[in-house]
């Protein structure tokens, strides 16, 4: 009776550990997912459907909002921290940063708009390096029409932007 007392003991005390350890490591999972989605940048998801949009029949049209002057519409999906977001034709989705007063803060923001693009794809989308250069970048995904631009513009009031635009190539 006491040897069997003990096995139950033992057994029981291994089915605590077990179980601590399971926690410890759902834990550690749970808190590095946690993480993953705070580094996103807060416009990922939204970016994912604008460009989930591009191969899509009617691209962008969906989005589209109040008609603005030429061929332009606002967006009734703007990108968080984004502003000025719009439509061009059925086929370009833009975006600017806010404002900087130097260029060499726009490349950084530039940067690291390039970072977390990539980071919100990630891995499906890769920076095309012949097709970028100083101040413009180039971003395509592994599959699809899509392609994603990161210029730095200079505006009437001698500051600086990044300008993100989402395009259907060939269209």
């Amino acid at each position: 009776m006491r040897l069997r007392m003990t096995i139950l003991v033992a057994a029981g005390r291994g089915i605590l550990a077990s179980t601590a350890i399971a926690a410890a490591v759902w834990a550690s999972v749970a808190s590095s997912t946690i993480t993953l989605a705070q580094d996103l940048a807060p416009y990922c998801g939204d970016l994912k459907r604008v460009a989930s949009l591009a191969s899509a029949r009617d691209r962008f049209a969906s989005l589209a909002g109040k008609p603005r002057e030429g061929n332009f519409s606002d967006t009734v999906l703007p990108l968080t921290s984004w502003k000025d977001c719009s439509l061009y034709g059925s086929g370009m989705y833009t975006c600017d940063s806010a404002a900087f007063p130097t260029k060499s803060e726009a490349e950084k923001a530039q940067a690291r708009a390039t970072d977390e693009i990539l980071s919100c794809f990630s891995g499906s989308w890769l920076e095309i390096k012949d097709r970028s250069s100083p101040g413009y970048v180039v971003l395509h995904p592994a599959r699809g029409p899509a392609s994603i631009t990161l210029s730095i513009d200079e505006g009437d009031s001698k500051e600086f932007i990044v300008r993100m635009t989402l395009f259907v190539r060939g269209s």
